[in-house]
């Protein structure tokens, strides 16, 4: 089976961080046919850091963007990550993925999801578990297993056309997921010990602050459509990590703003009501329905 990988990282004012990603990468025992780094209008050496990695390795290539003038958290990554796929023919390749600039892994992480990906012809999406250093410790950032995380998202080609690719919006990482079971693809994080990463910048913290960073998390969940109960139980599990209770209470406190004031919605409602039926199944509210273990191309034919 043939791997030939694309990955597209959306970098802004990374210099702090994009060399160690660099490193790791080039470190690969099995390398992508070409890395684009999608300069999205920085403002510190990120450019230099990847234009110097440009030169040294002709498998890694530097895109540039003019600034914005400011971060646009969510659709701004999005906008740069379909700027820079605009640049390939996706036919060319297998496999698609989309990469911060502010990550460490390890020589055989490609190499070990190819493996995943290739024992299970349903897995749509995948990537390794965060972790973050705090203190000489490292402390897992908790995701679900069933999504892929959005620091690092490695896609089948064939899936992430299907999906229609990324919503330029915050929750875009959640939506993917979903969109990929609505159409019998399997989303997944994996916990084994060569697919650690570590996240060198804390998740949600790159705009203003951890905690307008928790406030938009809640924003995202209301703006997927994210059923009430689940919100709920979302800041609950949320409140026994950093930061401890606020953290939590700040995601219950955007998704009920945005509620309230009735802020705009991911406008599937197909996708919003085949979200929920998942969510409530997840708490144990509901059945998850039999016909989403079929195979894609099977629950495709099922669907009305």
């Amino acid at each position: 089976m043939s791997r030939r990988i694309l990955i597209i990282s959306p970098v802004r004012d990374e210099a702090a961080y994009l060399q160690q990603t660099i490193d790791s990468m080039v470190a690969q025992t099995l390398r992508p046919v070409v890395w684009l780094i999608v300069d999205d209008g920085s403002k510190d050496e990120t450019p230099q850091i990847a234009e110097r990695a440009a030169r040294a390795h002709s498998w890694i290539r530097l895109y540039r963007r003019p600034d914005r003038g400011r971060r646009k958290v969510g659709g701004g990554v999005v906008e740069a990550f379909n700027e820079g796929l605009a640049q390939f023919n996706l036919d060319e390749f297998n496999y698609v993925c989309k990469l911060d600039g502010d990550l460490e892994f390890m020589p055989v992480y490609l190499e070990r999801l190819m493996e995943k990906f290739e024992a299970d012809p349903r897995l749509g999406t995948a990537s390794g578990k965060s972790f973050q250093r705090v203190n000489g410790r490292l402390i897992w950032e908790r995701t679900g297993d069933d999504f892929s995380q959005g620091q690092t998202k490695l896609y089948r080609v064939q899936c992430f056309n299907e999906i229609g690719g990324f919503v330029s919006e915050v929750m875009w990482d959640g939506i993917d997921c979903h969109r990929c079971r609505m159409l019998g693809w399997k989303a997944h994080s994996f916990r084994d010990e060569s697919l650690k990463f570590i996240h060198l910048r804390p998740m949600g913290s790159s705009f203003r602050s951890i905690y307008h960073g928790r406030l938009r998390w809640g924003y995202g969940q209301y703006f997927m459509g994210t059923h009430p109960l689940y919100a709920i139980a979302i800041a609950g599990y949320r409140m026994l990590e950093r930061p401890f209770i606020i953290g939590g209470l700040l995601l219950f406190a955007g998704y009920w703003s945005s509620w309230l004031s009735r802020k705009p919605r991911y406008p599937d409602l197909k996708f919003r009501s085949f979200l929920r039926r998942w969510q409530l199944a997840r708490v144990g509210l509901s059945v998850w329905p039999a016909k989403n273990n079929l195979e894609p191309a099977e629950y495709a034919a099922s669907r009305p």
